[in-house]
């Protein structure tokens, strides 16, 4: 979409966009609140900074619409094609898919969600780095990364949605 037709879209139409990038409706409402933006970099400065900190309930939230890292996104929405979109370069070795693997299963049984990382412009060995690093954190430690990562996601896919 265009951001001249994101602007003048309906709050509904505009806040459809907004959840292909970041379903977390506090962030999609300041966001459509704002608007009009002037111009794409206006609209992704205001979007990293809204909602500045989300709550426990709407990072479990959003994160039940991210696949696992490596597993192909389940569905045909066209939030799953932006997953797919996203993680069509992990095919790596068996070995590195193997260990990200085991590493989701145990990131889930520490934190009880799935590993969160902007996968787009990353290997599969950085990846798993990743992986193993935050598998050290503790929930406190982990929390805002995760955060962090979501809002990187979203505003990677914000910049492909709307466009100058």
């Amino acid at each position: 979409m265009r951001l001249a037709d994101f602007n003048a879209a309906p709050v509904t139409d505009a806040a459809e966009v907004l959840r292909l990038c970041l379903d977390i409706p506090r962030w999609i409402d300041e966001i459509v609140v704002a608007r009009p933006f002037k111009s794409i970099s206006a609209l992704t400065s205001f979007a990293a900074a809204a909602a500045p900190d989300f709550s426990d309930d709407e990072l479990d939230a959003a994160l039940a619409h991210h696949p696992r890292i490596g597993e192909p996104p389940a569905g045909s929405s066209a939030e799953a094609g932006l997953s797919r979109q996203e993680q069509s370069g992990l095919g790596g070795s068996g070995d590195t898919a193997g260990r990200i693997a085991a590493g989701n299963r145990e990131y889930e049984e520490k934190f009880g969600r799935v590993f969160l990382i902007r996968a787009a412009g990353r290997s599969p060995e950085h990846i798993l780095v990743a992986l193993q690093e935050r598998l050290r954190h503790t929930p406190q430690e982990e929390r805002p990364v995760v955060a962090g990562q979501l809002r990187e996601i979203a505003l990677f896919r914000l910049d492909g949605v709307v466009t100058p």
